[in-house]
């Protein structure tokens, strides 16, 4: 899957979740910036966007909301990236002082903040990629752990599903995947109903009726629990 078919559902799935400020938050505030974050260092060190939330709303230390850029969640840990713009920031000396408050206060909270440059951002993506690649090791590390175990409480059916899901655009119809896999529809239709109450799979209404017909892969697209 490449980067720009994997951002673009990214954005969609955040899009549609988001309703209100929230929505125009992440419409108005994902740009140029924010989108060379994504492609030159985070899926490189990553290889995907679980657990990053773009444009995330906090609070600061007078309870008003704000947006920070991105806000990766590992677990009870939450980790803020936000792309400094001189031109937005540094010629403004009241909202850079802002900016920063709210970084410190959001660390009293114990939350990391990464300030990053937007002009190293653009001209030397090599050297963010490679300070957070080290400064990151352990909470990267502690997540391929915790996938590790999870992936072990998945079936090798339910293995097989969320791959065939991959492989048809993150949708699965039990009856055709019930073909393809050699399966029983009663069985693909149970393994589906598992993953869906783990929280892998969303079911899919269709029509007035709101039958399910077939469910949505939430995971991962790079993920060892699908080995």
């Amino acid at each position: 899957m490449s980067f720009a078919s994997e951002q673009e559902r990214w954005i969609k799935r955040h899009l549609k979740r988001r309703t209100g400020e929230r929505l125009d938050a992440l419409k108005r505030g994902h740009g140029f910036g924010n989108q060379l974050f994504a492609e030159k260092v985070w899926w490189l060190l990553v290889g995907h966007f679980g657990g990053l939330h773009p444009e995330y709303e906090v609070r600061d230390w007078r309870g008003r909301p704000y947006f920070v850029d991105f806000m990766w969640i590992v677990g009870a840990l939450r980790i803020a990236f936000e792309i400094m713009d001189y031109g937005s920031h540094g010629t403004d000396r009241s909202k850079f002082r802002l900016d920063l408050n709210r970084g410190l206060y959001l660390q009293t909270q114990g939350c990391i903040v990464f300030y990053i440059s937007l002009d190293e951002l653009r001209e030397n993506p090599e050297f963010i990629l490679a300070a957070l690649r080290s400064a990151l090791a352990p909470y990267l590390a502690a997540e391929a752990r915790s996938v590790r175990v999870e992936s072990r409480s998945h079936s090798r059916i339910e293995r097989e599903l969320m791959r065939c899901a991959i492989r048809h655009d993150r949708i699965v119809r039990p009856a055709e995947a019930a073909k393809e896999l050699e399966l029983h529809i009663a069985t693909v239709i149970k393994y589906c109903r598992l993953l869906a109450d783990k929280g892998k799979f969303r079911a899919v209404p269709s029509g007035t009726s709101g039958r399910v017909h077939s469910y949505e892969y939430m995971g991962m697209l790079q993920s060892p629990e699908l080995v």
